[in-house]
């Protein structure tokens, strides 16, 4: 069997959200199958850090997918021909775009609806491709895959599908993350914050991970958390996310922009409370690395974060500054119970593996051309 593969998230130093789920699936399944070819499809040259077996091709396909018309060039033309050209008996898409009237199987991972429910917080042409053509991927699609129950039900409710159509597939939690020793963590503190115990949140500046109500909770404890900075680490997705910090605070909040994995395990794992208060998110990742880390977990109280979370976070109301202010105080100033979440959090995460995210997508791939 020859399956093609949409790639183009696997951007050479700089994986971020659809790229390690990509990577992490496709080198799983491809390593897994070696009677099957696979080819896998990008928009840009291929980083050498991405080795792939003897039973991968890599091709790049004109143009670069950086604005919303050039999605449609590339996956109406580019991709479309290719997969022709190159006898494509099944496609699967990590990002949940197909080309229009694909006449192969196709299996389309499609993360959240954020866009469907919060069209302004993205720019609007990105809007527009979204609510325009996700409709149409959706009900094309011969098999979806999401990653929570919750989008599952907001897949059927805001697209009218049938349940069958849908397979929830937990995302993985990359192994190094994991519970550091005091000196590791005294290092990486003296590296991002002179030393100084920290709350971290990770994840893309975009609108929809509400950093502007993290920022004003965190200002309005700041003097009775003298010794706490907040390190923030991610891209500014679109650069469209201003932020005004008061010229007081400034000192103790951190931008790093984009960390490599590696250094981002140590930032995780040295932090005194992971805040992760998006209005809407898919799956949140970054709760199950903070997990993994041993770390105490504050999250918002809203989408798929109590499903994915459980027992291991202390919940707020991500739309009250208050209440998010009140949540991180009440973690960080009890030990007792940053203890029962950590535990909680470490008990949790063992529901989330990529091994068996991999195996059950390929039952997947394999249904649809059997």
């Amino acid at each position: 069997m020859r399956i093609g593969i949409n790639t183009r998230h696997l951007l050479a130093h700089k994986r971020e959200g659809f790229g390690n789920y990509t990577f992490e699936l496709v080198t799983r399944i491809c390593a897994a199958q070696p009677e099957h070819e696979f080819v896998l499809y990008f928009d840009r040259k291929v980083g050498p850090e991405f080795q792939f077996p003897p039973n991968v091709r890599c091709k790049v396909l004109f143009p670069p997918t950086r604005h919303p018309f050039l999605y449609l060039l590339w996956f109406n033309f580019s991709l479309k021909r290719a997969l022709r050209k190159d006898g494509i008996q099944c496609f699967w898409s990590p990002d949940g775009q197909l080309p229009t009237k694909l006449r192969i199987p196709s299996l389309a991972s499609i993360h959240d609806l954020n866009f469907e429910h919060f069209p302004d917080d993205l720019p609007f042409w990105v809007s527009w491709y979204y609510r325009t053509y996700f409709p149409v991927f959706a009900q094309q699609a011969t098999k979806i895959i999401t990653v929570s129950e919750t989008t599952k039900a907001d897949l059927r409710s805001t697209y009218n599908l049938a349940a069958q159509k849908i397979q929830v597939i937990y995302n993985g939690v990359y192994d190094g993350y994991h519970p550091l020793a005091s000196a590791q963590k005294e290092a990486t503190k003296k590296a991002f914050t002179n030393g100084s115990d920290y709350l971290l949140f990770v994840g893309s500046l975009h609108p929809r991970k509400n950093i502007r109500r993290l920022i004003e909770a965190f200002v309005s404890i700041s003097n009775k958390v003298p010794n706490h900075h907040l390190l923030i680490v991610g891209e500014n997705m679109w650069g469209q996310l201003q932020l005004d910090i008061p010229t007081s605070i400034k000192e103790r909040i951190h931008f790093t922009g984009h960390l490599p994995q590696q250094e981002l395990t140590q930032v995780m794992g040295a932090a005194s409370c992971f805040v992760y208060v998006p209005y809407f998110e898919g799956f949140g990742m970054p709760l199950t690395e903070a997990m993994a880390a041993g770390v105490p977990i504050v999250a918002g109280n809203k989408s798929c974060l109590p499903e994915i979370a459980q027992e291991a976070a202390f919940y707020v109301d991500p739309f009250d500054v208050q209440s998010i202010a009140a949540g991180i105080l009440h973690v960080i100033e009890d030990p007792k119970k940053q203890a029962e979440l950590i535990q909680q959090g470490l008990n949790r995460v063992k529901d989330f593996n990529w091994d068996r995210a991999a195996k059950q997508l390929w039952n997947e791939i394999n249904q649809l051309v059997s």
